[in-house]
This record gives C-alpha cells, sequence and structure tokens, in this order.
C-alpha cells in the first residue's frame, strides 16, 4: 500500500512539474515605447514630446496589459493594437481602451493569428488623440 502511494505521489508530482512547463512555454512579454516619431501617418498636430510605455504578458490567449503616456496634445481619445509593419499603418486587431488615462491596465484575448503576427513583428500599439486622430504615439512590437 505504501509503495502504491509513493507511486500515486511520485505520478502527480511529474503531472505539476510538465503542467508548469508547458503553461510556461505559451507565457511571453510584450513591450514597446511609444514615441511620436514612430507614427504613420505623421501627427497632424506635431509634439515630439509625446510618448509613453506598453507592457503585457501573454500567457495562453489572455493578454495583461498596461499602458502608460505622458505630454500629448490632448486627452487619449482611444488605444490599439495594429496589424502592420514598421513604418507601414495596418488594420486594429485588439482594441485597449477609448477613453484612455495613463497607467490604466486590462486584458484581451488575442487570437492564434495575432499571436503569428507578434513573432514576425507584425504588430503595434498606438493611441490617439482628439489632434493626431490617426495615432499620436506608437510602438512596435517584436517576438
Amino acid at each position: 500500500m505504501r509503495k502504491l502511494v509513493s507511486m500515486l505521489a511520485a505520478g502527480a508530482l511529474a503531472a505539476l512539474v510538465v503542467a508548469s512547463i508547458a503553461a510556461g512555454a505559451s507565457s511571453a512579454t510584450w513591450s514597446t515605447k511609444l514615441t511620436a516619431a514612430q507614427e504613420v501617418p505623421k501627427q497632424v498636430v506635431k509634439d515630439a514630446a509625446a510618448s509613453g510605455q506598453f507592457t503585457a504578458t501573454l500567457s495562453g490567449s489572455k493578454l495583461r496589459w498596461k499602458l502608460t503616456f505622458s505630454k500629448l496634445t490632448g486627452p487619449a481619445t482611444a488605444a490599439h493594437i495594429h496589424m502592420a509593419g514598421k513604418g507601414t499603418a495596418g488594420n486594429v486587431v485588439i482594441a485597449l481602451c477609448g477613453p484612455c488615462k495613463s497607467g490604466q491596465s486590462g486584458t484581451a484575448t488575442v487570437p492564434a493569428a495575432v499571436k503569428a503576427a507578434f513573432a514576425k513583428h507584425q504588430l503595434y500599439v498606438n493611441v490617439h488623440t482628439a489632434k493626431n486622430a490617426g495615432g499620436e504615439i506608437r510602438g512596435q512590437l517584436g517576438g
């Protein structure tokens, strides 16, 4: 009986280790600095001092994110993750907030196609304002 309990305990421990490794393998950190210089198309109202930071942790398909920014031309009307390479504009794939406040955080579900785009450096985060409706600051994400 004692041998059976020991074997069951060892099996349970092994299963936990495998599950932990598998969970860790599907986790990734997403981070980027947002600047006015990266924004495409260029700002309508120029403000080179505007900047921000986006950080997130992806676990499975759940993204936990935080966005900070400062010196924008006005309140942030929205922030998104878009799909496109550096220097090009792309479609919104994940809405983050709208309106947004600096220091805001949240969660989002990330589809498989968006995860694949991250690995190819095909995602960016940007923050929109009324004066720069197309985007005021931007940061490219990469895998």
